[in-house]
């Protein structure tokens, strides 16, 4: 368990102002990122025990998180 929050900000360093920019213009990669964050905040829960959940679930969201961050990048490097 890493226990570390996994911000968009640190996931792709420099990438702030694109990101910003790409969250303004396009709704579908808006919903990305927020679903991204609120996945992200649920997990940080989970792992720090604020929220414990059975390890088939956290399985589940972190996999989850990871295909929402591939989908991310993939804006990212399509700009």
């Amino acid at each position: 368990m890493s226990n570390t929050p996994h911000e968009l900000a640190e996931e792709f360093p420099g990438q702030h102002d694109a990101i910003h920019a790409l969250r303004a213009k396009d709704p579908h990669f808006a919903n990305l990122t927020d679903r991204y964050h609120a996945l992200n905040r649920a997990v940080h829960r989970a792992e720090t025990d604020v929220e414990p959940t059975d390890d088939l679930h956290m399985a589940e969201m972190r996999k989850e998180r990871m295909v929402l961050k591939d989908q991310i990048a993939a804006a990212l490097r399509a700009v």
